[in-house]
């Protein structure tokens, strides 16, 4: 029999949902998928595709046969979630930053999104043309998950032994000017020096991506903002009930 996590009440941490909507899926399937889920947030990570804003992850994501638009996605989402569910719209690269804050003008998302991305330029470009609008620096800049391979795995594992130790820093730089308002840290890199840091600029800090119950309970317990996660029984398998809250 496998031993079940002792329960330990409401998290603190909030729950953010990612690959909820994604490239291959249905939105017709959108209202099953978001059904019995307390989540407080919703990831939607967009790229640009024959001239067009669609939901995907990466560049492997455009091979199939048929794109969910990205308008369409935070129109669905929109109907589905309540009004105190927040989103995240992650932007994979540059160039479309501006086409990505139109779409949220026009469907009145702005008040209630994080915009994530990895590059600086695209912080700038957005606060220029939106200060009112919320943005996350996602740190490190990497475009593939180096830990799941084991040529790759020790040199991932150094860099974020480094990112360790100079985030922490480099996280209040960017806070401090404005650029951010938000760090979205893989888990690797997260101590509980980076938490007080960013709650030393009264920012936010979200962890990506998180599907280990003891992972989220250690993030949970050193104050965390937020965990991104694929899995919509996280929270109850480490034992962190909604339910409970």
């Amino acid at each position: 029999m496998t031993p079940t996590t002792p329960h330990r009440g409401p998290a603190r941490v909030r729950r953010v949902g990612h690959s909820i909507v994604a490239a291959g899926g249905r939105l017709e399937d959108l209202e099953d998928q978001l059904s019995g889920a307390s989540w407080d947030m919703v990831e939607l990570d967009v790229l640009r595709h024959d001239g067009e804003l669609v939901v995907a992850h990466d560049p492997a994501d455009l091979d199939h046969p048929e794109q969910i638009p990205f308008a369409e996605a935070l129109q669905e989402l929109r109907a589905l979630l309540p009004e105190t569910v927040e989103l995240d719209v992650d932007i994979k690269t540059t160039g479309y930053e501006l086409e990505v804050l139109d779409t949220l003008r026009a469907l009145d998302l702005v008040p209630r999104t994080l915009v994530s991305t990895m590059e600086a330029s695209s912080l700038r470009i957005l606060r220029e043309a939106a200060p009112e609008l919320r943005l996350g620096l996602s740190v490190p800049k990497v475009r593939r998950n180096y830990l799941a391979h084991p040529l790759t795995r020790p040199g991932a594992h150094l860099m974020l032994a480094y990112l360790r130790r100079v985030l922490p820093r480099q996280a209040a730089r960017v806070l401090r000017s404005g650029e951010a308002d938000a760090i979205m840290a893989h888990w690797g890199a997260v101590t509980c020096r980076l938490v007080t840091a960013v709650r030393a600029q009264n920012a936010e800090l979200y962890v990506w991506t998180v599907d280990d119950p003891a992972r989220l309970v250690a993030l949970d317990e050193l104050g965390v903002t937020g965990v991104i996660t694929n899995d919509r029984e996280l929270f109850r398998r480490a034992g962190l009930d909604p339910a409970a809250a």
